[in-house]
This record gives structure tokens, sequence and C-alpha cells, in this order.
């Protein structure tokens, strides 16, 4: 037995290896740097040690932008990308012979680059001196007036960032899903039709619990992938994010690093400890919650 164990640790070894060089021992460092107040990368100096970093990531106002930016975009589209994928998957499900045609159409956003799909949505929303682009057209049909949703107010940014987050995520959501349907045993279904089960309660009652950690998986990796968002806002709006008040934490980090504002570690550190901080928070929450409504 003891020799089995010890085989089992060195069949691990490589990957702890790997884990501890390029995750645990940067995170570490990452702390560390959070509480040097001045650190000066090219020396390799700083004046002090404190929480003077986070006070001042927790005031700068570009900072609490970039808070706000990512906590909306996390609560709009995690819950919105999986609902509609989970109703697109069991939609899927029901149709037999053109599913894996219908499953490789929705895969193609995920394959396709990101900031190709980004030009793609700005050419369809974007209003410019020579068009309104195709969404204002369409809207003009309607009797509506044009809307600038790249430069102009922000709720119309925050609307098409949202969308096309929700574009970019889904189809693997949906690929996930319509997986977790056809592994559901098909005895729970007709066992429940011959008992004249309405098919709205065959969903929630047998549906739903036997794809409750699939959902659940989802449902973590959308808000830790939510949080992470910065490619996509570059996609629509460019680099200068702060200026078109649509950043990301992770955006904000970048620009303490190398942005317009960049050169300084100490903040990009505290800024992104506290990322850390709120995603392992929410992990654990959704962890505990778990608990409760996740059937394995």
């Amino acid at each position: 037995m003891e020799k089995n164990q010890k085989k089992g640790w060195l069949y691990l070894l490589p990957a702890m290896l790997f884990l501890g060089a390029f995750l645990v021992y940067p995170l570490i460092d990452v702390f560390i740097y959070s509480f040097e107040e001045g650190y000066n990368s090219a020396s390799q100096t700083f004046f002090g040690v404190g929480l003077y970093n986070y006070s001042y990531v927790l005031h700068d106002p570009y900072f609490l932008q970039a808070l706000k930016n990512t906590f909306l975009l996390v609560v709009i589209t995690v819950p919105l990308s999986t609902g509609f994928a989970l109703l697109i998957s069991a939609g899927l499900s029901s149709i037999q012979k053109l599913r894996d045609l219908y499953q490789t159409v929705y895969f193609l956003p995920y394959v396709t680059n990101t900031l190709a799909v980004g030009l793609v949505f700005m050419i369809l929303f974007k209003k410019t001196p020579y068009t309104d682009g195709l969404v204002n057209l369409i809207l003009g049909l309607f009797g509506m007036a044009p809307i600038d949703f790249i430069t102009g107010p922000y709720w119309a940014k925050m609307f098409v960032l949202c969308f096309y987050t929700i574009w970019v995520v889904m189809p693997f959501k949906i690929l996930i899903l319509t997986s977790a349907l056809a592994s559901v045993n098909q005895d729970y279904y007709n066992a429940a039709r011959i008992d004249g089960t309405p098919r709205l309660r065959i969903f929630t009652r047998i549906t739903l619990p036997l794809i409750s950690p699939t959902l659940f998986y989802l449902i973590i990796t959308g808000f830790i992938g939510a949080f992470k968002a910065y490619s996509d806002a570059v996609a629509l709006f460019g680099t200068d994010l702060n200026a078109a008040e649509m950043n990301t934490i992770v955006g904000y980090v970048y620009d303490m690093l190398y942005g317009n504002s960049g050169g300084y570690p100490s903040y990009a550190s505290a800024a992104a400890i506290l990322l850390f901080a709120i995603v392992l928070t929410i992990t654990c929450i959704n962890l505990l919650i778990s608990k409760k409504h996740v059937h394995y």
C-alpha cells in the first residue's frame, strides 16, 4: 500500500512542480509586491511596507469604474448566457437528425478569433459619418432614433459589451449542456410520460437535477471568466478603455503595468489580489450553495 502511495506521489510530482512554479510562486510574489510601497522595478527597491497600495487602488476612480463594469458584466452575462444555452441545448436534444449540424453552427463563434468577432460587432453597432450601422438601420424601421453604441452613452456601450460576451461564451455552454442532456437516462423520461407528467415538471424535476453538476460547473467557470474579461472590451472599444469608461479589473491591472499610466507594479499587484479575493469569495459562496442544490 505504501509503495503504491509513493508511486502515486511520483506521478503527481511533475504537475505539482509546474503548478508551484507558475501558479503558487507568482501568487505569493504578487501578494508581497502589493504591500511594498513605492516599488521601483528597475532598482528593485521600495521605501516602505503597508496598506497604502490597497488604499490608493480602492480610492482610484478608474479602479472603481472598472469594478462597476466587471460586476455588471458578471451579473448580466453569466445568468443570461447559461439560461439561453440551456434553452438552446434542450431544443437541440429534441432534434435528433440535425443535432450535430446545429451543434457545429452554434460552436463556430467560440473557435473564431475574439478580435475578429469584435470587429464584426463594431460594424454592426458603430455609427459613422457614412452609415449608422446595421443595428440602427433595423431600429429605424421601428421609428427609433440612431444610437451610438460604441462611443455613445454608457448604457449603450454596456449593452454591446454584454451582448458580445454572451455571444462569445454561449457556444461552449451549449456544447457542454447538450452532452449533459444526452447522458440523462431515458428510463426516467419514459416513466414520467407513463404517469402523464407535464413536460415542464419533467424538465424541472428530472432534467435539471440530473444535469445540475454540469450547470454548477458552467456557472463557476462563467463567473471566473467574466471577472477576467478584458479582450472583449478591447475588441469593441480599443485599448484606451479608461477614456471609454469601459475598463475592467484585468484591464486596470494591465494599464498599471504597461498602459499610459503604467510603471506601477505595486498598484497592479494590489488590484490583482483584490480580484483574486473577490473571485475566491464568490466561488466559496457558490460551493456552499451547491451542497443543497447540486445532485451528484
